[in-house]
């Protein structure tokens, strides 16, 4: 089955919401005490499960049209995303030469993956 282009950009959806799951996920981390109200309140935290939840759907749908083996290691454009948008949010994030290394070896990887597969 060759993969189609609708399934890969549902794959960039997916990795945008997890991404955005886990900067919400941290803001919701700095919220957090020892009270369980610091949980079941903390709309940061309900925000990023449901962009997670959102991730889920598009990952499933994407799934139908293309190969587990192209698709999937998109998934990793996440931690790109995530390098690149939190030093936006955190002032303690900071993008470093070994950063932008690992983000580039990771889009190259996915790079090949994704020529490997149309041949």
């Amino acid at each position: 089955m060759k993969t189609k282009w609708w399934a890969i950009g549902l794959m960039i959806l997916c990795t945008i919401f997890t991404s955005a799951g886990q900067i919400l996920y941290k803001f919701g981390a700095e919220k957090l005490s020892f009270d369980i109200s610091s949980v079941i309140f903390n709309m940061p935290l309900i925000l990023g499960l449901l962009s997670y939840g959102i991730a889920l759907v598009f990952l499933i749908i994407a799934f139908r049209g293309g190969e587990l083996s192209v698709l999937y290691p998109i998934v990793a454009t996440s931690y790109v995303w995530v390098s690149i948008a939190s030093p936006f949010f955190f002032e303690t994030d900071i993008m470093t030469l070994e950063k932008g290394i690992g983000v580039i070896i990771i889009v190259a990887g996915v790079s090949l993956i994704g020529v490997g597969a149309t041949k």
